[in-house]
């Protein structure tokens, strides 16, 4: 007799959808339905070898899925990654694509696409949207800074086998909301009872939903206490917990930060333990003349550690690049800054790894015998122990793009251990301004 009553139309879908004066999708620029494209970018654009990426973004809507299986299901190449970046939509089609995705073992990570043929107007427009559309693959850039991935995007995204959320782009969660269209002239304790039910039955899908996903039920947990109003980003501890991004050192490729000053910067965070907390880092390179660059490096102060520690950056096992000693301290920071000689860059751009050797001090001055690093010496300022390393695709790019606005020669001498006041802050909130707040 229900159904006599009522006739509903119910889906799950994200804010934006009622009200698209506050929505993400128009602050942000985001298209209105999903779209999906094969984009190529220069060398190394997506990694180590990697030029050809998918590139699937804006709202999730109600023919997504089919649309998504269409243009996926004849390519070849299953191992190219996929780039999202959507504010989310209809949950139910994200499930679906979701699904698809795992039966195709695929690799998803969370990026900004951007097609330089849209120059003249938006990446959203009639005309860019007709250029994405296009076959064939479109000339692109990719870039993970601020880059995100909410609301069902989320559900979206789990259903990849390989996921990578870079340290500086979002995965953000929320609540989903109930809208429906009521014929006729209920009363409004038969629409509440709807309502409660069909909502009980909404968390039920997404448990099984990111159980057979391997994800873990906490993530529903803190789903379910997120009111639909607010988002909450996922921290990095977070992703790491519930199954999301399980690499103890997730980090970006170094990128050109056009600034006043410009420097190619990149951003990794190390895994402390059992991974309850992470460390955030930041490495900057700037060139000061054709001869000489200044190299960075940032780090959050570590309030657990016993006592000081010195850093070396290595390109190999018998070149050191930089640093050597003790960092100077602002805040919650430490910070290290160096001059590195036109034979130190060379080293750093051909070595796949740049190696991270630390040691650590004892409150009386002298090197800690219980830590995992050897004591550096005056003579030999190289730890044998090298306590990470970092990855250097994108570096000889954003050199050789630093190199072609550098001075011929220093405009004049730097003190030793100068830095730029902009380093002490890091650039490490990756949170986007058109996001809602937590």
């Amino acid at each position: 007799m229900f159904s006599r009553l009522l006739f509903f139309v119910a889906l799950l879908l994200i804010p934006g959808t009622l009200r698209a004066e506050d929505t993400p999708v128009e602050k942000a620029g985001f298209a209105k339905k999903l779209t999906i494209y094969l984009a190529k970018g220069p060398p190394n654009a997506c990694g180590a070898g990697c030029d050809r990426w998918i590139a699937i973004e804006g709202e999730i809507d109600r023919e997504a899925a089919q649309r998504i299986r269409t243009f996926l299901f004849p390519i070849k190449d299953k191992q190219l990654p996929i780039y999202l970046h959507s504010p989310g939509g209809n949950v139910e089609q994200s499930y679906g694509i979701a699904r698809f995705l795992r039966t195709h073992n695929a690799i998803a990570r969370i990026g900004r696409t951007t097609v330089p043929a849209c120059s003249t107007g938006t990446q959203t427009d009639a005309a860019c949207l007709k250029i994405k559309a296009a076959k064939g693959e479109v000339e692109a850039q990719l870039t993970t800074r601020n880059a995100m991935c909410v609301s069902a995007c989320a559900y979206l995204f789990v259903g990849a086998t390989n996921r990578e959320v870079a340290p500086d782009s979002v995965v953000g969660v929320h609540n989903s909301k109930l809208m429906f269209v009521v014929h006729g002239h209920p009363s409004a304790q038969v629409v509440a009872d709807f309502r409660r039910r069909e909502m009980v039955s909404a968390d039920r899908d997404r448990d099984k939903f990111l159980a057979a996903m391997g994800i873990s039920h906490e993530l529903s947990e803190l789903i379910r206490s997120v009111k639909f109003e607010n988002l909450h980003v996922l921290t990095r501890p977070e992703l790491y917990r519930f199954g999301i991004d399980t690499r103890p050192l997730p980090e970006t490729l170094w990128a050109v930060e056009k600034e006043t000053r410009p420097y190619v910067r990149k951003i990794a965070q190390e895994k402390k333990g059992d991974g309850s907390s992470f460390r955030m880092m930041e490495w900057r390179l700037f060139c000061e003349n054709k001869d000489r660059g200044r190299l960075m490096f940032v780090r959050e102060f570590d309030e657990g550690a016993a006592g000081k520690s010195t850093v070396v950056m290595m390109a190999g096992a018998t070149k050191t690049v930089a640093f050597g000693r003790l960092p100077a301290r602002f805040g919650k920071y430490e910070v290290w800054s160096d001059p590195v000689s036109s034979d130190a860059v060379k080293a750093m751009l051909v070595a796949p790894h740049l190696q991270v050797g630390e040691s650590t001090l004892a409150s009386d001055g002298k090197s800690d015998t219980k830590s995992d690093a050897k004591p550096d010496t005056k003579s030999d300022p190289k730890p044998s122990f090298a306590k990470f390393d970092i990855d250097t695709t994108g570096l000889e790019q954003g050199w050789t793009q630093l190199l072609a606005s550098c001075p011929t020669t220093a405009t004049g001498p730097k003190p030793a251990g100068s830095f730029p006041p902009v380093v002490v802050s890091p650039s490490v909130n990756a949170a986007p301004a058109a996001s809602p707040s937590p």
